[in-house]
Order: structure tokens, then C-alpha cells, then sequence
């Protein structure tokens, strides 16, 4: 009988086929409402705590971490700023070798010398120039004024 039985199995399901993928019964899934409104939690004075000590070390790692890039933001805008200073004052410098320069073409005697003359003046004569800084006698007679036109050249040496 046991012959038999596999025999008429062996028959049923031929050899060269597979067999289906249905291997088992379904898997059923239910929902489950669960209603957590009644859990309270808790405190833990310790992990409390442990939080707050953590949270003021996190503030005095953040508050040094800041103050290290405001000094450094502070050290690069001050490197730039005295360099643009550095090229201002290069800048002034040149601009006032070039007036001294100027300067010293302008107050040439020769140069002047000529301008008058195109102009139409004349060397002074001999008594016409009145020196203000050299010292006059001291006398205690009354000084008149003169109707003689005068006129005054003054010479500051620099």
C-alpha cells in the first residue's frame, strides 16, 4: 500500500516541473489602535541634570569657537585695511614730492625774473626797498608820515 501511494504521488507531479511558490497560508496583518494619552513621563533628575551641565559646556565650546572667528574675521579686516592705508599714504607721498617740486620750479628766481619783465616791471632802485625786519634806531623824536610812494619787498628765507 505505502508502494502505491508513491507511486500514484510520483504520477501526480511530474518530474521536469517545479512546483508552485505558494508556500504556506497568507500572512494577515491587524491594526491595533493603542491609545497612549494616559503615559506620563517621568523626570529624571539625573539625566536632567546631565542635560543642563551638557547644554552650558556646549554653550562655553560655542561662545569659544565664536570669539576665536571674530578675533580672526578682526585680524584679516585690519591686514586689509592697513594696506589700503599703506597705498593711501605711498599715494600722499608722491603727491607731495611732486608739489615740492613744483614748488621749488616756481619760486626760481630766474623764472620769476622773466615773468616780470614779459609783465612790464622793473628791478627796484636803490632806496625803494624798505626791509621791515631790520632794526630801526630807537629815537624819541616823532616819525612824520612820508607822501613818497614806497614800496616793500619782503624776502623769508626757507
Amino acid at each position: 500500500m505505502a508502494a502505491a501511494a508513491m507511486t500514484a504521488a510520483q504520477g501526480a507531479v511530474p518530474s521536469g516541473r517545479r512546483g508552485s511558490c505558494w508556500t504556506g497560508t497568507p500572512e494577515v496583518y491587524f491594526t491595533k489602535n493603542i491609545d497612549n494619552s494616559r503615559v506620563v513621563k517621568v523626570d529624571d533628575p539625573k539625566r536632567s541634570r546631565e542635560m543642563r551641565i551638557f547644554g552650558v559646556a556646549l554653550a562655553c565650546l560655542c561662545m569659544l569657537v565664536l570669539s576665536y572667528a571674530w578675533q580672526h574675521f578682526k585680524a584679516v579686516e585690519y591686514g586689509y585695511k592697513i594696506a589700503e592705508l599703506k597705498s593711501q599714504r605711498d599715494g600722499m607721498v608722491e603727491v607731495n614730492r611732486a608739489l615740492r617740486l613744483e614748488e621749488a620750479s616756481l619760486r626760481e628766481p630766474g623764472r620769476i625774473d622773466t615773468i616780470a619783465k614779459k609783465m612790464g616791471l622793473v628791478s627796484p632802485q636803490p632806496g625803494q626797498v624798505l626791509r621791515l625786519d631790520a632794526i630801526l634806531p630807537e629815537s624819541s623824536a616823532p616819525v612824520m608820515a612820508s607822501a613818497a610812494p614806497v614800496s616793500v619787498i619782503s624776502f623769508s628765507a626757507r
